[in-house]
């Protein structure tokens, strides 16, 4: 069998892509799981009756029912819960190790105030009274003051009661600063807006697409809800399903592909334009849907595809125009094919443009809200509380713009740039934000160039941390009020990423509060009361979990007994009623359309001069790069040649680092328009020349020995980059230069 360099990675990597889907990991970390028990901190349980509670994980967007097994009063094992309508009895590798949020020790026991420093460690223990007290007192003087609209909040997630409660107390408080963390569904709520006039999510139809094209999806690096797409992953080997995997570096998803092509980073765009215009030119686009469905195609031809001819294509990308030819007509052949973007787990925005011209793709084929395709999802609309009666002061401080920008006459269409937020504090003498609320967030470690994060966190007068676990926000907030855990509380998990029913998930108390916390519902209904009328009179319920049972009605008791709720019969609109534009039919070209591919390309930051390599981070499964870090069963299941002891390494094609006269192992400096850190070498034939790529999720100061001190953080070396359409981040990397240490 002929084997050459490319397939010879493919197989290779493949074949370690295999083993981390395998149950190998899994059984290795059992054995962790089984050694470990000598620990001090880690419960080893009692004799005792044996139960079973299922509930809904929330430690990443995907949704995902667990069972959790139970010997007495300890919780002892979680599992995928079987018939779950997103994972169907599988968990991913950070699901499996839960219990270590719920028994780890970088938990916080109790409500905290600062005593030295921000960022020194030095803690005092309050109760809850005085915590709230004192954040009431704080919120108190501000709204005396008519500064209601310098209040702010942070949160990880938008939907759901728990964030629509801190929302609503901000609007009546008199303040519309709710920011959500960024994530590529900012990107396709804009593109299913701006090209359907739809409100909705992005559901796709993996499981009965017959071929699949990923600009930069980890597929099986966790975009999505992760057990759903390694398990169309191997659904699609099974049934002979082609995957194509773009982009510049072989990932685990990209060994496992049935092709890899490597693309210049950043290019993306131009490579999907390029296609379009070869399904334009060769006629093999769906002349029915085209025809009847859609508005503004001949525009978008003329004004747009003229520009990418694949021979304008091959000098942008560096990606043969004969690959783009047929790999154009590949995709326009197959009978449901998908066109899918978001880099890695798609815990970023993108260009508007860049997620316009995947979306053209789908649209050329016909395959918009078809069997295969992509549909729009409709958010649950359950959420039906009283409406707001807010005094002078709140409608004031509600008029007040936003302070990220959002929703601006710049930004119309966008409903958080929480990038900005650093901008606009570093901006002014006097910061905007002078009272700053967190909720399952942590922007401190995970929002870019964090030394310009750092500079603006200082400038926020009063920050409340709602935290269960201390890290980086959390450590250098001004109180600590600390949630319970996902294993210890009620919550609904409204949507699971990119699923294509609507549905909403139960988490539901496994096991008591193991510290003096509190649910952060009940913390917010809490200081709400405390604050009287006109704010209190907002929140009618005596508790969080009397809010969530009105909310549900009489869905309630059938949602406690199942752990989900789910609209099975969906079905997505069929074309004549799909869209809601002016037109009523899917848009191509707009005003707005067309300003997003101007200037498509989104070029990264500093002088090539200067910085002649690409820096790009890159998602491994076996790394927490969201809104918590690593427990340390998994930190333990990360190879070598990503960290050892507290090196992180830095991946350089060969070639490169023969130039720069390096080698495997050897220390060397990175070097960023934004920052600068030491690292160790790792070759890798997988990742182009000038080329160099680092993981996201490591780097932590926080949380505890396991994980702090090990590697770095890629958010000190890259910087936010605005998409001028849009104002959404696109930044997909940074120019670097690369150095003996």
């Amino acid at each position: 069998m002929k084997m050459d360099r490319r397939s010879f990675l493919s197989f290779v990597i493949g074949g370690a892509a295999g083993t981390a889907l395998s149950p190998l990991p899994w059984k290795v970390t059992d054995d962790l799981a089984i050694w470990s028990q000598n620990w001090s901190w880690t419960p080893v349980p009692e004799d005792g009756e044996v139960g079973y509670v299922n509930t809904t994980c929330s430690l990443c967007p995907g949704g995902c029912g667990i069972t959790v097994r139970k010997v007495g009063d300890r919780a002892v094992k979680i599992e995928g819960m079987k018939g779950h309508p997103v994972n169907d009895g599988g968990i991913c590798i950070l699901g499996l190790a839960g219990l270590q949020f719920l028994y780890g020790p970088s938990r916080i026991a109790s409500p905290m105030r600062r005593t030295g420093e921000r960022g020194e460690n030095k803690w005092q223990k309050i109760s809850w009274e005085e915590a709230i007290s004192e954040v009431s007192k704080k919120l108190a003087d501000l709204r005396s003051k008519n500064q209601s609209h310098a209040l702010a909040c942070i949160s990880g997630y938008d939907g759901g009661t728990v964030p629509r409660l801190f929302e609503r107390f901000l609007t009546v408080y008199g303040s519309a600063n709710f920011v959500r963390t960024p994530a590529v569904r900012d990107s396709y709520e804009l593109g299913l807006y701006l090209m359907q006039g739809t409100q909705a999510n992005a559901g796709f139809d993996v499981e009965n697409a017959d071929y699949i094209l990923s600009f930069g999806c980890g597929i099986i690096e966790g975009w999505g809800s992760p057990v759903r797409m390694f398990k169309a992953n191997s659904h699609w080997k099974e049934t002979g399903v082609k995957v194509t995997q773009v982009e510049p570096r072989l990932s685990n998803t990209a060994a496992k592909s049935d092709q890899w092509i490597p693309i210049k980073p950043g290019t993306e765009v131009v490579l999907a334009l390029g296609l379009a215009r070869v399904i334009v030119d060769e006629s093999l686009y769906r002349r029915e849907f085209i025809a009847s469905h859609t508005a503004g195609f001949d525009r978008f031809v003329q004004n747009v595809l003229k520009d990418y001819p694949p021979e304008q294509v091959e000098k942008v990308t560096g990606i043969d125009k004969a690959v783009v030819v047929s790999l154009a007509k590949t995709f326009a052949a197959a009978k449901k094919p998908l066109a899918i973007c978001g880099r890695g787990r798609g815990a970023g925005s993108e260009s508007a443009g860049e997620i316009m011209a995947v979306y053209a793709l789908n649209a050329l084929v016909g395959n918009i809200n078809q069997k295969g395709g992509v549909w729009a999802i409709p958010d649950p609309n359950y959420i039906r509380w009283p409406e707001l009666e807010m005094d002078a002061q709140a409608a004031a401080g509600m008029q007040k713009p936003r302070v990220d920008g959002a929703g601006s006459k710049k930004y119309p269409h966008i409903r958080n740039l929480l990038h900005r937020l650093p901008e606009m504090i570093n901006s002014t003498d006097a910061s905007p934000v002078q009272a700053l609320f967190v909720l399952e967030a942590n922007p401190y470690y995970s929002v870019s160039d964090s030394a310009f994060v750092r500079k603006a966190w200082k400038k926020i007068p009063f920050i409340v941390s709602f935290s269960s676990f201390m890290d980086e926000t959390a450590a250098n907030a001004d109180l600590i009020l600390p949630n319970h855990v996902y294993l210890e509380r009620h919550e609904d998990i409204p949507g699971a990423e990119g699923f294509i029913k609507p549905i909403i998930g139960l988490a539901k108390p496994v096991v008591n509060p193991q510290f003096d916390t509190l649910h952060a519902g009940d913390t917010i209904i809490r200081l709400a009361k405390m604050m009287g009328d006109p704010i209190a009179k907002a929140f009618p319920w005596e508790d969080y979990e009397a809010c969530l049972e009105e909310t549900f009605g009489d869905k309630w008791e059938a949602l406690g007994e199942k752990g989900y709720w789910i609209d099975a019969g969906f079905e997505p609109s069929p074309w004549n009623k799909a869209f809601e534009t002016a037109s009523k039919k899917f848009e191509f070209a707009s005003d707005d359309i067309g300003a997003s591919f101007q200037n498509a390309v989104v070029k990264a930051e500093g002088e090539e001069s200067a910085y002649p390599l690409l820096l790009i981070p890159y998602d491994s499964p076996r790394i927490s790069a969201g809104r918590i870090g690593n427990p340390p069963f998994v930190i333990k299941t990360v190879a070598d040649t990503v960290i050892k002891g507290k090196n992180g390494f830095i991946e350089v094609n060969p070639k490169t680092a023969i130039a720069l006269g390096l080698s495997e192992g050897k220390s060397a400096v990175i070097s960023t328009p934004r920052g600068s850190a030491k690292v160790r070498i790792h070759l890798f034939e997988g990742i182009m020349p000038g080329v160099v790529a680092m993981p996201t999720g490591l780097g932590h100061t926080a949380y505890d020995s396991f994980l702090a001190g090990k590697g770095v953080n890629i958010n000190e070396l890259i910087g936010p980059v605005e998409d001028g359409s849009s104002g959404l981040n696109a930044a997909w990397g940074i120019r670097a230069k690369l150095g003996k240490a």
